[in-house]
């Protein structure tokens, strides 16, 4: 289950992609766009401010997420429209001219081929632009990885994404240039500052809490005490891995960003 408020916790740090994505976007008037995993909407109603002719669809495949989108006023203006989706069944439409997926691909199974796919049936014109996060095997997941495989918890943990969850960024450009795209494809690794706060969790805790450790919640739902604990001993790995100084965490964050247009 996904927690608009737990996710949106950083949310200047996780727009920041976004923009970034966009800002390679060439497209002047695009008619029809899908953000792909938009979450609680606050980056989708962006795009009617660039693009304010286009109809613009957010899908995500979390009821709580969309329920969050849903009460934004761009939605009552009928700008912007949210529904629960399921991007491994999804289809691009023949009219679509701009497909976004921000941070969602990873949590997709076989994604390599379904943006083939994508890349495949979009008519001329049509851009795509994705982003996913690029650090799996940074200290954060590797001690997340770690902590489930000791003996305490090994078994009783399902889903954590790891090194396999994503490709290289050339892996990605070379399916999008044999499906017929020009591309843009780089990365970047973001030094993110994150503030340590009275009385709240590390930052890095706080930070994976809206990400990768939702399985681990979802794992332990049920004994809300094991989770406690998993909690209490991976936040003490983490404030080894990231020291506090000067009040705040340096957390190198990488991301890989593609951005294509079909010829």
């Amino acid at each position: 289950m996904w927690d608009p408020q737990v996710y949106q916790l950083y949310r200047d740090e996780r727009s920041r992609p976004f923009y970034d994505l966009l800002a390679r976007v060439g497209s002047h008037a695009p008619a029809h766009i899908v953000d792909l995993g938009c979450g609680p909407g606050n980056l989708t109603v962006t795009l009617s401010q660039r693009w304010p002719e286009a109809r613009i669809e957010g899908l995500d495949s979390s009821a709580e997420m969309i329920e969050s989108a849903a009460a934004r006023p761009e939605v009552r203006s009928g700008k912007v429209a949210f529904a629960v989706g399921d991007v491994l069944t999804w289809r691009p439409p023949e009219d679509v001219d701009l497909i976004v997926g921000n941070a969602v691909l990873q949590w997709v199974p076989g994604h390599r081929d379904l943006l083939r796919s994508w890349a495949g049936a979009v008519r001329t014109g049509t851009w795509l632009a994705f982003q996913v996060p690029g650090n799996f095997e940074a200290p954060s997941h590797q001690l997340l990885r770690e902590l489930s495989a000791s003996p305490e918890w090994a078994g009783r943990i399902d889903g954590l994404r790891d090194g396999g969850a994503v490709w290289e960024p050339a892996e990605y450009a070379g399916d999008l240039l044999a499906a017929g795209c020009d591309v843009d494809a780089w990365e970047t690794t973001y030094l993110h500052l994150l503030p340590v706060r009275p009385d709240a969790p590390h930052p890095v805790l706080a930070w994976m809490e809206g990400t990768a450790l939702r399985p681990v919640k979802a794992s332990l739902a049920d004994r809300p005490a094991d989770w406690a604990r998993f909690r209490e001993q991976l936040q003490d790995r983490l404030a080894k891995a990231y020291p506090v100084r000067q009040e705040v965490v340096a957390f190198p964050f990488r991301r890989i960003f593609l951005v294509a247009h079909k010829a």
